[in-house]
């Protein structure tokens, strides 16, 4: 993938979209912060995809959030002693692992938290048509497809 150069990284695609990112965390942290949520953005994403893969290894949970197995850890420690998840160990692949699976505690908070956040982001302004966001969603795809075949992520 050849990308065009520029002389400074700061005018890089790759900035822009690390940028952007941050962007995204800082209004993601803002809006938490905002509605008084009773979870942290990191906390809800790791409860959001726990929900997608019922009865996750903490490895493969790791790799789809992109913490570190320690960060994990300690995320996944505060949502089984707040009752949202409960974790039990399992066998992948003839080796013992601890899996994770929401409890009815942790599905009802999601799901008023997931209510929340998308009432408020529906409240912001519209940046994109919805055409503009399906070909953004392409492209962004297509571009984190071919880091991952670059990137060596040691979790």
């Amino acid at each position: 993938m050849k990308i065009a150069q520029d002389k400074h990284y700061i005018n890089s695609l790759y900035y822009k979209i690390e940028q952007t990112a941050k962007y995204c965390r800082y209004l993601g942290n803002q809006v938490f912060q905002k509605l008084n949520m009773p979870l942290s953005l990191e906390e809800f994403a790791t409860l959001d995809t726990i929900s997608l893969y019922d009865e996750i290894c903490q490895r493969d949970l790791a790799k789809l959030i992109l913490k570190d197995r320690p960060s994990t850890g300690r995320i996944l420690n505060t949502l089984e002693e707040r009752h949202y998840i409960i974790r039990f160990a399992d066998t992948k692949n003839n080796r013992l692992v601890r899996k994770m699976k929401l409890t009815k505690e942790g599905k009802t908070v999601l799901e008023k938290a997931t209510k929340l956040i998308r009432e408020y982001m529906n409240s912001l302004p519209e940046f994109l048509s919805q055409a503009d966001i399906e070909q953004l969603e392409t492209s962004i795809i297509k571009f984190k497809q071919g880091l991952e075949k670059e990137v060596e992520m040691n979790i």
